[in-house]
């Protein structure tokens, strides 16, 4: 390991000092240090946005040849600390705009989906969409069911379904998000829905991974398999 990252730091300040943009017909070791450049910051653009990326490669090189620092191990421990904060906070600013944002396209969605044909709306503004009747047994909170579903943003993005992998999801109904905890108890077995999620129902100001951001409104297309009652 200590050899790969010695190469690493050398390879990447031999390729941030080259006058010509390294091809196939450079030398073997100015193609492997951009190849080992490029990928690491490729898949540390986050990282390294804002970065002085020349003194950057100066530390790299520095420490790779074992070279003193020119900034002791407290002073970089608390400038480090101090990006890391100033990160962190913008990354929260950041947040709070894309849920702002995401809290008026869905109030914005939502307003103008209550007024499509069929498209009922609850008291705690779950909306909700009848694909196809069922005629079996109607789930409780306490019911365990099973169900088929596929959930995608209001841009038509899909992040989850189980009709894709051919595996039906099973869970009690409690257990999920609230609008899907309400929707599930209007259904009856054979039945198909669309549920049209607002964010306070769903993830809320959270979100859930990179696909649901903070704020999202969600649209589930659900058919209820069957009640399992305990």
């Amino acid at each position: 390991m200590k050899k790969t990252i010695t190469l690493l730091g050398l390879a990447l300040c031999s390729a941030a000092t080259l006058a010509q943009p390294v091809t196939t017909k450079s030398s073997t070791e100015q193609q492997v240090g951009y190849s080992f450049g490029y990928l690491m910051g490729r898949s540390n653009v986050d990282t390294l946005k804002g970065m002085d990326l020349d003194a950057f490669v100066a530390g790299l090189k520095a420490a790779s040849l074992g070279q003193q620092a020119s900034l002791s191990d407290e002073d970089m421990a608390r400038i480090l600390t101090q990006f890391k904060k100033q990160a962190e906070a913008k990354q929260l600013i950041e947040l709070k705009q894309r849920a702002e944002a995401n809290h008026m396209i869905g109030k914005a969605f939502l307003a103008e989906n209550s007024r499509k044909d069929g498209v009922k709306v609850t008291s705690s503004g779950l909306q909700y969409l009848v694909l196809q009747s069922g005629s079996g047994k109607k789930p409780k909170a306490s019911s365990k069911v099973r169900v088929h579903y596929e959930g995608r943003l209001i841009d038509g993005t899909v992040f989850d379904s189980s009709m894709a992998r051919q595996q039906p999801a099973e869970f009690q109904v409690t257990q999920v998000i609230q609008g899907w905890t309400e929707g599930l108890q209007l259904m009856r077995e054979g039945a198909k829905y669309r549920f049209f999620i607002p964010a306070n129902l769903g993830y809320g100001q959270i979100g859930s991974g990179d696909a649901i951001e903070p704020n999202s409104t969600l649209i589930f297309d659900v058919e209820l398999l069957e009640v399992i009652n305990k």
